[in-house]
């Protein structure tokens, strides 16, 4: 049979394959952005939509004080998120890797997992079960006779959505970071320890920079959705903790002005894409000066 007739077929069956997720994607994906960056070019009075071009709406989320404000203070959340998260995932997946027998490890993984099972909204009304004023840890501590009144600064800040979202994405964290512990070659680790490393150089010159890939996964994973998370700050953040995407979701509901929040948006989304990729470059070079 003809060679290139095989490979026609080939790719034919590989275009059949990717075609329907492909669609998918361009059908609830790229359409959507689409429309919505369309959008962020229009005016609205009330109900009545121009759709004449205009930059306004950007130079408004661009320059406003309050908006920001509001990006800035979403930034903040959001790198204090994802580092508490992955400060805290990474020596738990660095246990279950190095520590746990193999017979165990998917005992633990599926422990990991079992936060999922439970609905995103029922563990941030926990948390404000736990943090709020007649909540388990002024109960416990006023029970205990440390405090004579309930402490007023749990709730309702900057604090409890740092907790809260940390609390939520800490089994995204865990995974990709276990999975790099997974694909490390032992025979390296003692190959260090033979050549006289200690457990603080062995990990710092063969463990951390090996593990890397899955840091930088844990970063993004937790990174970039926290960011545009707006059901958290608004019910544990209190006034002075809304975020950017609460704004967004005022200008699209009440303020009726979806252009703005569309520009509002993609504002949002064009910072977290550059953070992103700039922190991806520094890590590449940072890779490539370590080989």
């Amino acid at each position: 049979m003809n060679f290139s007739f095989i490979q026609k077929i080939r790719g034919e069956s590989g275009l059949i394959l990717v075609s329907p997720p492909f669609f998918y994607a361009l059908l609830l994906l790229a359409f959507p952005l689409m429309g919505v960056f369309a959008l962020s070019f229009w005016t609205q009075d009330y109900l009545e939509l121009n759709r004449d071009f205009t930059l306004d709406n950007y130079r408004e989320a661009w320059t406003g004080a309050i908006y920001q404000a509001l990006m800035l203070r979403s930034l903040k959340i959001s790198i204090l998120v994802t580092l508490l998260t992955v400060v805290l995932a990474f020596p738990v997946a660095y246990y279950i890797s190095f520590h746990v027998s193999p017979k165990k490890k998917p005992l633990w993984i599926f422990l990991i997992t079992i936060p999922f099972w439970t609905s995103y909204l029922i563990r941030i009304f926990l948390w404000k079960v736990i943090l709020g004023f007649n909540g388990v840890i002024n109960g416990s501590l006023i029970g205990i006779g440390l405090i004579d009144e309930p402490l007023k600064f749990l709730l309702f800040n900057q604090g409890a959505i740092v907790v809260t979202l940390s609390h939520a994405w800490i089994p995204f964290a865990i995974l990709p970071i276990y999975v790099a512990l997974e694909k490390i070659d032992r025979s390296l680790l003692e190959a260090s320890e033979d050549l006289g490393d200690g457990p603080v150089r062995r990990f710092m010159r063969v463990t951390l920079p090996l593990a890397m890939p899955g840091i930088i996964a844990a970063t993004l994973i937790v990174f970039i959705p926290t960011i545009g998370d707006y059901v958290t700050p608004k019910l544990v953040g209190g006034p002075n903790g809304l975020l950017i995407a609460n704004m967004i979701e005022v200008q699209f509901k009440k303020a009726n002005n979806a252009p703005l929040g569309a520009a509002l948006a993609l504002s949002a989304m064009f910072v977290v894409s550059t953070i992103a990729m700039v922190f991806l470059w520094f890590n590449r070079k940072y890779l490539k000066q370590g080989q």
